[in-house]
């Protein structure tokens, strides 16, 4: 092989191995940031940071949809008496919660009974730390809560609040019409809900 072969052959080689190396570093950074992701906390979690990090569809964050979609699409549950007022075993919330954020691929229809999955939604509510509804705008809502209060005055002032706040506060009013539509079978008026949900929406 002549010196000219041998340089062409070194030089396809050198080539062939930038390739792979540079594969091997994709592969590394793609695993990395999956390992991250598969681990990222998402209870607790200002919606903000959640949106960065592309955990949010439309404004909600994806595993509030995940819970509200399974309780949505298995119709049972929106008429099961004490939806949202009996509360799921502790032991078993907090580890739905841990494999939801460790990305693993549970079933909750199979793998989980009502009562967990409605309380870990409870829960999220609960755990945003800067709470759904803001301190400015509820200060404004309690000053003309006695008065007479317009729906127009309400929504104006819920409008107020950051897009991200009002499209998963919008999102989560939707669903609880849902259940409270079936009320004569689950038991869960408008007042009952917001007893439920109040202390975990407004903060």
């Amino acid at each position: 092989m002549g010196a000219g072969a041998m340089t062409i052959c070194v030089s396809k080689a050198a080539v062939l191995v930038k390739e792979d190396m540079k594969k091997i570093a994709q592969i590394s950074m793609l695993r990395s940031r999956s390992v991250a992701a598969r681990n990222s906390q998402i209870f607790g979690v200002p919606l903000l940071e959640l949106r960065e990090q592309g955990l949010l569809e439309d404004g909600v964050p994806l595993v509030v949809k995940r819970m509200v979609e399974h309780l949505r699409r298995h119709g049972k549950p929106l008429h099961q008496e004490g939806l949202f007022r009996v509360n799921g075993n502790v032991r078993a919330v907090e580890t739905l919660r841990l494999r939801l954020e460790n990305g693993d691929d549970v079933d909750l229809l199979s793998e989980s009974d009502l009562c967990t999955v409605s309380s870990l939604l409870k829960r999220y509510f609960r755990d945003l730390p800067e709470g759904l509804v803001n301190s400015t705008v509820q200060q404004k809502l309690i000053q003309h809560y006695e008065g007479d209060v317009s729906w127009w005055f309400i929504r104006d002032q819920l409008q107020l609040l950051p897009d991200i706040h009002h499209s998963l506060l919008r999102y989560l009013c939707n669903f609880l019409t849902l259940v409270e539509r079936n009320h004569e079978e689950n038991r869960m008026t408008a007042h009952n809900l917001a007893t439920v949900f109040g202390p975990n929406v407004f903060q």
